[in-house]
């Protein structure tokens, strides 16, 4: 069976080597890189650079760990962006010898149906060449979404893709939208000693996630000097000698040298033939998709950022892989009950399942548990004792709904929850689960504990 793949990022690659695993003979079109926005714009690069930010950061306090340095400790923007470049590549390299082990064949250059087996690949020289499939996978992904109202302009004013090419670490940035991807650049500029504002329409900065998680984030944020401005958004911004300039509802100006636009994304469902193939899409511009990542047109499926659903890199690889099974006639159906979820600022955040407010909104009968960091021995060793986990568990079933956790590997952490959440475990079998010590890991079992009232390291309440 011969399938074509549009798009060679985690969901696009990751469909493709799962279907040559199901012995398919697959093709994949790519007009930029393997890896996609995820590897070479996004997850890999930002986690690179945040990596060297926070090693900056514990450099600074080493006196506290009972260990002199002498002399200063400065950042090397060339040295961090020279090291990104690496980490990117060492995993480029690493997918294009998946590919070539697997017999997948790869073709450089954009990919547009026109047809719904046919794809025309158009190479960077002009030449053209059509793909004829028996099955297609779209995994086009998504882009930075831009408004008239910001306009890159490739040196003041930023997308995320633009901040992670910059030679030299601005004075002063002003990022518009404090949401993940705002929230994690505030912590990198913050840690390479610019003056950073964020202005952000909604209420508070990572507005998705749980309330409590919001708030200790913007607290700490604030420690940094970071100032955030929320409730209101830039209406215009205007470029002169002296800096960008945002105005703000009711006269209020803000000067920057750079200025980040982080609003969100927008889909790249354009330009790549749907309208040839009978593909539809959503009013987002989104491809509409059912459980088995099937778009309205037998034998076309879609996954990633394209789909408009939940725009991570690894539901992105999940969808991937139940298309490539779906196209080679098995019967794989997508899942988004349980996806976790992680926030790379300073400190991480992760989540899975509820919000405490949703289940509030949804009338459910819960309890939650609540421990903190510093109740764990671990994290003093550590010095990081920032930070607490959150369960939400059925007050009937005793099911966990949904878990939260901001702190040092959070990120990590988060997965015991997510497999929990899985297979239908309750808040007490996570409590009965022996925890090694001294982890960070103990602090699930005692925030699981906490949700009956009963975690060890928790003062006793006055009466």
């Amino acid at each position: 069976m011969r399938l074509a793949v549009l798009g060679a990022g985690p969901g696009g690659y990751v469909a493709a080597l799962k279907a040559a695993r199901l012995g398919a003979q697959v093709t994949v079109i790519e007009d930029s890189e393997v890896g996609g926005a995820c590897l070479n714009r996004g997850c890999i690069p930002t986690k690179t650079i945040i990596t060297s930010c926070e090693l900056l950061l514990k450099a600074r306090e080493l006196d506290k760990f009972g260990i002199e340095l002498n002399g200063s400790v400065t950042p090397n923007l060339a040295g961090i962006m020279d090291r990104k470049n690496k980490v990117v590549g060492i995993q480029v390299k690493g997918i294009r010898g998946l590919f070539k082990s697997w017999g997948v064949t790869l073709k450089a250059g954009r990919g547009a149906l026109t047809s719904a087996r046919e794809i025309e690949v158009t190479a960077q020289d002009g030449s053209r060449e059509t793909v004829v499939a028996d099955k297609i996978i779209i995994a086009t992904g998504s882009r930075p979404a831009q408004i008239p109202a910001f306009p890159f302009d490739h040196g003041n004013i930023l997308s995320s893709t633009e901040a992670l090419e910059l030679t030299e670490i601005p004075r002063s940035m002003l990022i518009i939208g404090a949401g993940v991807i705002g929230s994690e650049f505030a912590c990198v500029f913050s840690a390479l000693d610019a003056e950073v504002t964020m202005v952000e329409m909604l209420g508070r900065v990572v507005a998705t996630e749980d309330e409590e998680v919001s708030d200790l984030l913007e607290r700490e944020l604030k420690k940094k000097n970071i100032r955030i401005i929320t409730g209101t958004g830039v209406e215009k911004i205007d470029r002169r000698d002296d800096g960008v300039h945002a105005f703000l509802p009711g006269g209020r100006e803000l000067v920057a040298e750079k200025v980040l636009v982080s609003i969100g994304r927008a889909f790249n469902s354009d330009n790549i033939g749907l309208e040839s193939a009978g593909v539809t899409r959503g009013n987002r511009g989104e491809i509409t998709v059912n459980a088995k990542m099937e778009t309205n047109v037998p034998g076309i499926y879609a996954v990633g950022d394209v789909t408009g659903v939940n725009l991570l890199a690894h539901v992105a690889s999940a969808g991937g892989t139940v298309a490539a099974v779906n196209a080679l006639g098995g019967d794989a159906a997508m899942d988004y009950a349980v996806v976790p979820a992680g926030i790379f600022t300073t400190p991480e955040i992760a989540s899975v399942g509820l919000r405490e407010r949703q289940a509030r909104e949804q009338g459910l009968s819960y309890r939650t548990g609540r421990i903190q960091y510093r109740a764990l021995g671990r994290a003093h060793v550590m010095g990081e004792i920032t930070g607490f986990v959150k369960i939400i568990a059925d007050a009937s079933t005793d099911r966990i709904l949904g878990g939260h956790i901001v702190g040092a590997h959070a990120s990590d952490l988060i997965h015991e929850l997510a497999l929990a959440m899985r297979t239908g475990r309750t808040a007490r079998e996570v409590a009965g689960t022996i925890h090694a010590h001294p982890t960070l890991a103990e602090v699930i079992r005692e925030a699981a504990e906490d949700a009956h009232g009963e975690a060890i390291h928790v003062p006793k309440p006055s009466a």
